[in-house]
């Protein structure tokens, strides 16, 4: 078969309009559990401070009749700090481009704004939950953060389970626990320090073994705590889902609307110490099991995530948005890590 001689086809027509689509179609991930998990709070200055306690260690207490009071020894607390972080994002776009008409007919500064508050809500969960020291700053240097890596280890601080090998060895630092050679530093968290060193990471990894996280979760439930949350990376979401228990209904076969289904994952890990989510994140470590009780973590905001108008310099619009905010380790031993994990 053959065109009709002197059809005129779509190749030669140069007046057709063009067919697009009124919709953008994004794949790029916006979730940000750690950030939506925290409470919120207000700080007053570039160093937000808090203070913790604790009780005297429980004993025998067995007392003679009638004996006069005496001893009693009076547990001061204990004050931390972190200093407050500023992040921004910047948006331009020309008077002309406003001006056409576009695909969705949209507002062109409108959506470039709303992606670049997404964008900053992403930078906020990857400082929160990764492995960074705070600094102080200066009038040349930005003000840094300690993350929720930097916070679950050192003296007296951190629940912690390294990888390295699968035998689990406790050390003096606290109620600290490492298994082979894992991170090399144990940080300060005095709040007149000059600065938060993140742990180094091990070049020894290991896979993450239930046995890990075991010790981490009666570690941190010891200590007082009760940690719902498991956050790990994809990679280890996936180990999660294949340990081994005293039921094993993740392979069991269940009915759903539309057939029958394999069930192959693990939302819920239940310990002798209680139930806990477990819940991937695409941004936090994936060398690094989170053991999180979110109930003694939160983000103070000095000014919330807010965008601003800037004076034109041409013809163009201008939008400038920011956040300054930190990190909040009401208690850093509620929570604990499985660290130096296979990727």
């Amino acid at each position: 078969m053959s065109a009709p001689t002197m059809a005129f086809q779509t190749y030669q027509g140069i007046g057709n309009r063009e067919d697009l689509e009124d919709a953008f179609y994004m794949i790029s991930p916006t979730q940000t559990p750690f950030l939506t998990m925290c409470s919120r709070t207000k700080a007053t200055n570039t160093l937000h401070e808090w203070q913790t306690d604790t009780l005297a260690d429980p004993g025998l207490n067995s007392q003679i009749e009638g004996d006069d009071a005496s001893g009693g020894t009076s547990i001061p607390s204990v004050r931390y700090g972190n200093y407050i972080q500023n992040s921004s994002k910047y948006a331009v776009v020309t008077d002309d481009q406003e001006a056409v008409t576009s695909a969705g007919s949209i507002n062109t500064m409108a959506n470039q704004v709303a992606k670049r508050m997404a964008e900053i809500k992403l930078d906020m969960e990857y400082a929160l939950v990764r492995n960074y020291k705070r600094s102080a700053g200066s009038a040349t240097v930005a003000r840094q953060l300690a993350s929720v890596e930097s916070w679950l280890w050192g003296s007296g601080v951190a629940n912690s389970s390294g990888g390295g090998t699968s035998t689990l060895l406790a050390v003096t630092a606290g109620n600290s626990i490492t298994a082979g050679s894992s991170e090399a530093t144990t940080p300060s968290f005095s709040s007149w320090s000059a600065s938060v060193g993140g742990p180094t990471d091990s070049s020894s990894t290991s896979a993450f073994a239930v046995a890990h996280l075991k010790k981490v979760i009666s570690n941190c439930w010891a200590a007082g705590g009760d940690p719902q949350i498991i956050m790990v990376g994809p990679v280890n979401k996936q180990v999660v889902s294949g340990f081994a228990g005293i039921a094993t209904i993740y392979r069991e076969a269940g009915k759903t609307a539309k057939g029958t289904a394999i069930i192959g994952a693990a939302d819920l890990y239940v310990s002798d110490f209680g139930e806990h989510r477990v819940i991937p994140s695409r941004i936090s470590r994936d060398r690094t099991a989170l053991v999180l009780d979110m109930d003694f973590w939160s983000v103070a905001y000095l000014r919330s995530i807010s965008q601003k108008e800037i004076a034109r310099t041409g013809s163009a619009m201008k939008r400038f948005i920011d956040v300054a905010y930190t990190l909040v380790a009401k208690n850093p031993k509620s929570s604990g890590k499985v660290s130096d994990l296979s990727t």
